[in-house]
């Protein structure tokens, strides 16, 4: 019996987000453009440019405008996002050019305060002027739920309070939704059952799946969420990242380790693997320490295969 697999996904890059947000060497604002523009190359058609989260909070992410006024046009076909915490965001996105945005909200009450300072219910309560700002000024907006599967305080997430925010998203006029696994405490079985049950329950909404590989278990739980019928994916350069406001959680899915898996399996995503290891090693030198990624360490199947046939 094969495997049901879609025959090709959606990858999008969150390296210059995500994956740097935790970091001591802060890159300059020259080599996050460098990076952009080789991602853009490297054929990705969604990158997540940064987040517009307050400066002093997120020192990592305070040229955020700056990159996106200093980009200039993109290939038809490449979407730049940005993470929003508030309608303060979506002003910054207005000012500086950004034409998509993410709003973000956590199933884990502790989590989302830790994050945002609000409750999930503050947080919903703030979509809905949010929205209107973005889609007055022709800003396409979606929204991300943390902790869906499990968090640190709560354990097990129940798949009520999962609903609860995607219905809170849909009534104002949210249908793209990601599923971030900030935590890394996802395992295939719950990434099966929950990706299973929001694609019938919601069927208008489209859904991204964000995973940590905190423990390991991200290309597993890529997977799962695939035999789910799921086909969008984040990850992130030389497993770079981590949410600073979640204990231990440091370590995306390396997106070299994603597309090699993927390319193996004849699914295609579009991206060059080879220009992305290129990126990812640059980046090791920009941040000055190893990175979390199998395939720079071991190279392609592939390579191997062919340099003992020469």
């Amino acid at each position: 019996m094969s495997l049901n697999l879609p025959k090709k996904v959606s990858i999008c890059e969150v390296g210059l987000r995500d994956g740097l947000q935790n970091e001591k060497v802060i890159p300059t604002t020259e080599q996050k453009l460098e990076l952009l523009r080789g991602f853009i190359d490297a054929g990705y058609p969604v990158i997540e440019v940064g987040s517009f989260m307050h400066p002093k909070r997120v020192p990592q992410m305070a040229d955020t405008d700056e990159l996106f006024k200093r980009i200039g046009e993109v290939p038809e076909g490449v979407e730049l996002r940005a993470l929003i915490p508030n309608t303060r965001g979506v002003q910054r996105a207005i000012d500086c050019g950004c034409k998509k945005v993410k709003l973000n909200v956590s199933a884990s009450r502790m989590h989302n305060l830790k994050n945002l300072n609000r409750t999930p219910e503050e947080s919903v309560a703030g979509f809905a002027d949010c929205v209107k700002m973005a889609n007055d000024n022709n800003i396409a907006i979606s929204g991300s739920i943390s902790m869906p599967f499990a968090s640190p305080w709560e354990g097990r997430t129940p798949v009520e309070d999962v609903d609860a925010i995607i219905e809170a998203y849909i009534k104002v006029g949210i249908n793209e939704i990601s599923l971030s696994d900030a935590s890394g405490q996802a395992v295939p079985d719950m990434v099966y059952n929950l990706c299973t049950h929001v694609r019938e329950k919601y069927p208008a909404a489209t859904w991204w799946l964000h995973f940590h590989n905190t423990r390991g278990a991200a290309l597993a739980n890529i997977l799962a969420a695939m035999q789910a019928g799921m086909t969008q994916f984040d990850s992130s350069f030389g497993g770079l990242g981590g949410c600073p406001f979640v204990p231990g959680a440091a370590g995306n899915i390396s997106s070299e380790d994603v597309i090699n898996m993927l390319d193996e399996m004849n699914i295609e995503t579009g991206v060059d693997v080879l220009k992305v290891m290129a990126l990812s090693r640059k980046v090791g030198e920009i941040v000055g320490h190893g990175l979390d990624s199998y395939v720079l360490r071991a190279g392609r199947s592939k390579d191997l295969i062919a340099s003992q046939s020469e």
